[in-house]
Parts: structure tokens; sequence; C-alpha cells
């Protein structure tokens, strides 16, 4: 992904970004954010609700994603001492799950802002482990006013 591996909210301070409380955050850091991508990651551990057979479920990289989304609205909003807001997902497109991440390895998730249209924003994401492509979607998110 071309980002570098630098941390800009560490794992204690990340729910500070995001609506989703213990157990259904799906993000661990913050490492990346300009006007048009987003970084995380997520270290997939054994007591993460969402890991069946040693891998982190489907659901999850979806969950992953949309979160990457929301911690880049809530890093905007923190440099701007707002409120955080909350989004929802209002579709999802082209979704691909390609392989399932087992537990211990590091998940890192990128998302790109293609456009904002009538109040949603519309992202790509792509989640990777180790150089291979785990799952990719656009998404399509609408945020509460």
């Amino acid at each position: 992904m071309g980002i570098p591996d630098k941390v800009l909210i560490e794992k204690s301070r990340i729910i500070e970004l995001i609506p989703q409380r213990n157990p259904m955050v799906m993000i661990d850091e913050l490492l990346f954010n300009d006007e048009t991508k987003t970084v995380t990651s997520l270290k997939v551990e054994e007591a993460n609700i969402f890991v069946k057979e040693g891998r982190l479920s489907e659901y999850a990289l979806i969950e992953n994603i949309a979160q990457t989304a929301a911690a880049r609205i809530g890093y905007k909003a923190m440099e701007t001492g707002t409120a955080v807001p909350v989004g929802f997902i209002a579709g999802i497109k082209n979704l691909k799950i390609l392989e399932l991440p087992e537990v211990l390895s590091v998940v890192r998730t990128e998302i790109t802002v293609i456009d904002h249209v009538l109040g949603m924003t519309i992202i790509t994401g792509e989640s990777s482990c180790d150089g291979k492509i785990l799952a990719s979607c656009e998404m399509r998110i609408f945020l509460e006013q």
C-alpha cells in the first residue's frame, strides 16, 4: 500500500475517533490520514468476537473497512475540535473476500475517498495482510448531521 508505518493514534485512544465500543472495535491504530486516504491496522486476537476456528470472519473485515472510514472522519473532527459524527453503511458494492486472516496476524486497511454525493461519502476499501489482499469493496457511508 506504500504508506509509512507510523502511528497517528494508538490503540489506547482509537475509540476517541469511532462510535463503536468493545467488543465491536475492529481497528487498533490509525497509521495515516490525508485528503483522500486513510490507513489503519488491526491485530487479530483470539478473543475477538468475530474469530472462528482461528480466523477473523468476513463480517469483521467489512466492519474493519467501515471503521477505517469512521476513523478518518473522527480524526478530522478531532483536528477541528468538533464532535465525532455517527455514520451508517448505506451500501456496499463489488465486495470481494479473498482470504480470512489468522489469529495474531496484522490486517492493514486502506480506504480512498472517491466522491461525496447527496450527503454520502463513497469510498473504496482494501484490507491486506503480509502483502496479500484479504478483502476489497466500494462502500457508501451516510453521516448523521
